[in-house]
């Protein structure tokens, strides 16, 4: 389970993604709704638009191409965004960890 805290970051970064905004009461669900509408959008544009921002935001091609014959497409993209958006903000936690270490051999 997600803090109130890492649920916020997430929504951030997704709404600073996708220009959202995100109304105040806050939860997954919502922001995954939000998610699925925009990826309905983008999918009726076309691959021309759709291909260049999962690329954009490194959804991985295999994840993709697993989820795009399946019944709620737009909903398991949705998901596949959201969960890469996660792991952005544990990867830049972990980085900014490391880059305030003492260790002199870290700092760059």
């Amino acid at each position: 389970m997600m803090t109130d805290l890492e649920l916020k970051d997430a929504a951030t970064g997704i709404q600073e993604e996708w220009g959202f905004q995100i109304p105040g009461t806050l939860s997954e669900e919502t922001i995954l709704n939000m998610l699925e509408t925009r990826v309905i959008q983008l999918i009726e544009m076309g691959a021309e638009t759709f291909i260049p921002m999962m690329y954009r935001l490194d959804i991985s091609e295999a994840k993709l191409h697993g989820v795009l014959n399946e019944a709620d497409v737009a909903q398991k993209i949705a998901r596949l965004i959201y969960d890469r958006q996660l792991q952005k903000m544990a990867s830049r936690k972990l980085f900014a960890s490391q880059a305030d270490s003492d260790d002199p051999e870290l700092k760059w």
